[in-house]
């Protein structure tokens, strides 16, 4: 019934244009663990009015299957600043058509009147004890995308088999229910509460209990530049920095509104590196301002910039501000807990494909380090397990600049590291210390880990299908490959097979997915590289890492070594000429 998608379909059929009709309609935007993600548009193959009202009537069926209370608890909405003109579709609209769905069925909602960052939505989950949250946003995708992210009770992203289960219920209810579109219904609706005012102040009263210097912070002089690259992070950046009782970070004034547009960035993505980032940088030169936060358009990732003393500036990678963190978490941990028992209960994750430096951490302080399957979902999951046996889970990672510092939430959140990271950061200048030159300290004290990680674009599975093919049948059937040019394979864990060379009986213990490819291959010079597929976007990414034990200093060689590796790895894994792969551009 929207006029501007059914207009898009209308004039495709008068054209007789079959082609783009098949693209519209030949298959179903798949839900996943990641809920789902696609460009808005007409058809069933996009986030348009009609599948966020099939999408909801699925989760809502299968939500009254799996709580008998539903309809005291409820559900939580929120949205970000996305829209799209030529289709009408934009978060708003779809959150308060998912509200109204809900609604209609008798199951309260606590819809956010306003944008709101992700990690919002999981606090919400927790803090108000309901069933379920919804989270519309494509977080860092390009303008034309939209999505729809999903929490379960626990406030982490759902797990399999939640989402085989949604997308079956889904499938199931497909036909609009009675006043599916008319949205204006909610507003009289006894059913529909805001909790915005309330978790704007709940939210940064628990993040205070992570703000460990607060003297330091009152009398800094340190400047920070921040950016919310045409997002939703700027007010909520602001709010914390004033919590914590530091200054407020120079706003990039070109950014900092939300726009659907994005029209200062190729991509609105911080993980691209420096493009993203030109903004900050000139805003920064001009205020005096020496280190650079920039948030992901839905402000639950966080890249970190830092002025060198050559007058260049250093973008952390992901891995680098995962040890910084970790490291200055378990710091603030250990000099406010001096009972030394405490320490056995002290839990820190990340992700496989992220540095293992925590581990290094781990190993020397005695604390004990998880790594699980790759996306917070996995971390955010066993974090609550781990949280529910009265452990301490201090803090998680991923490599693609995602972090967990505070428990309120249970998934990353670029609006509590952004201000953690300020307090850090001035904690260090009072020791005369640059963020960089701790990096080197934390290297020093528990051994170098040098990481580096790409992707190659490539928009047909069945190239990347026979990519991952070949690795498993290189030397004849059923046979990995023995080496990478001249880097001798060692040890062979393959995800998608749930083949691991390392075990007794040859099995992985991380669990395994057949519906995506991802291979880890350990290399006899102590490397270690990991080649998987993206859930949302059409890439073939690798990960790769040398960690050298402590008193190894020679970090050029050690850099050396792991560009030639990766080098290796692109030539006779990837092979990016003969599949015709698109290689990462700045």
């Amino acid at each position: 019934q929207n006029p501007k998608t059914s207009a898009i379909v209308k004039q495709l059929v008068a054209e007789g244009n079959a082609g783009e009709l098949q693209k519209y309609f030949g298959s179903r935007m798949e839900f996943g663990t990641a809920g789902l993600r696609a460009a808005m548009g007409a058809g069933i193959s996009h986030m348009n009015d009609l599948t966020i009202i099939q999408t909801t009537q699925g989760f809502c069926r299968y939500l009254e299957k799996n709580f008998s209370d539903l309809k005291e608890r409820g559900v939580v909405i929120g949205f970000d600043a996305r829209a799209h003109l030529s289709s009408g579709g934009s978060s708003k609209r779809f959150a308060r058509l998912a509200a109204n769905t809900f609604i209609s069925q008798g199951v309260p909602v606590y819809l956010f009147s306003d944008i709101t960052p992700t990690p919002f939505v999981p606090y919400t989950v927790t803090h108000l004890k309901l069933c379920a949250g919804i989270m519309v946003t494509a977080s860092h995708n390009p303008k034309q995308d939209n999505g729809y992210k999903v929490y379960w009770e626990n406030g982490a992203q759902i797990i399999s088999p939640h989402d085989k289960g949604i997308s079956q219920a889904i499938e199931e209810n497909q036909e609009p229910w009675p006043q599916a579109w008319d949205d204006k219904l909610i507003d009289s609706s006894l059913l529909l509460h805001d909790p915005y005012a309330m978790v704007n102040k709940e939210y940064f009263k628990d993040i205070q209990k992570q703000c460990f210097h607060r003297n330091i912070n009152k009398e800094t002089n340190l400047k920070f530049v921040h950016t919310s690259v045409h997002g939703v992070g700027h007010k909520f950046v602001q709010l914390a920095f004033k919590a914590f009782d530091l200054s407020p970070p120079f706003a990039v004034p070109e950014q900092k509104d939300p726009d659907p547009e994005f029209p200062t960035v190729k991509y609105p993505n911080p993980e691209e590196g420096k493009g993203v980032l030109t903004l900050s940088f000139a805003l920064a030169e001009k205020d005096g301002a020496k280190i650079i936060l920039a948030n992901d358009p839905d402000a639950d990732r966080l890249a970190v910039a830092e002025k060198q003393e050559s007058g260049e500036w250093k973008v952390f990678s992901g891995n680098e501000l995962g040890a910084l963190l970790g490291w200055w978490i378990f710091t603030c941990w250990k000099n406010h807990n001096r009972d030394t028992c405490a320490i056995k209960d002290v839990y820190m994750l990340s992700s496989t494909v992220s540095s293992k430096i925590l581990r290094a951490i781990a190993l020397k302080e005695g604390f004990h380090f998880e790594e699980t399957l790759t996306g917070f979902k996995w971390m955010g999951n066993r974090a609550k397990q781990l949280m529910d046996q009265g452990k301490a889970v201090l803090f998680a990672f991923e490599e693609a600049i995602g972090y967990m510092c505070c428990p309120a939430v249970l998934d990353k959140d670029g609006v509590s590291a952004a201000v953690i990271t300020a307090e850090m950061a001035s904690f260090l200048a009072t020791r005369n210390l640059s963020l960089s030159q701790q990096l080197k300290a934390v290297y020093d004290e528990y051994g170098f880990h040098i990481t580096k990680a790409s992707y190659f674009i490539c928009h047909d599975p069945k190239v990347i299908q026979q990519l991952f093919d070949n690795l498993r049948n290189f030397d004849g059937k059923n046979t990995y490959p023995k080496s990478c040019g001249r880097f001798k394979v060692s040890g062979i864990r393959d995800l998608t097979t749930g083949y691991d060379s390392s075990q007794p009986d040859q099995k992985a213990i991380l669990p395994t997915s057949k519906s995506s490819q991802m291979i880890t291959f350990t290399f006899a010079n102590g490397g270690v590289a990991t080649m998987r597929t993206s859930g949302t976007e059409p890439k073939i990414k690798y990960y790769s890492e040398l960690c050298a034990p402590p008193g190894n200093s020679d970090i050029e060689q050690l850099k050396k070594e792991l560009d030639e590796l990766v080098n290796a790895l692109e030539k006779h894994f990837f092979q990016p000429e003969k599949n015709n792969l698109q290689r990462k551009t700045e």
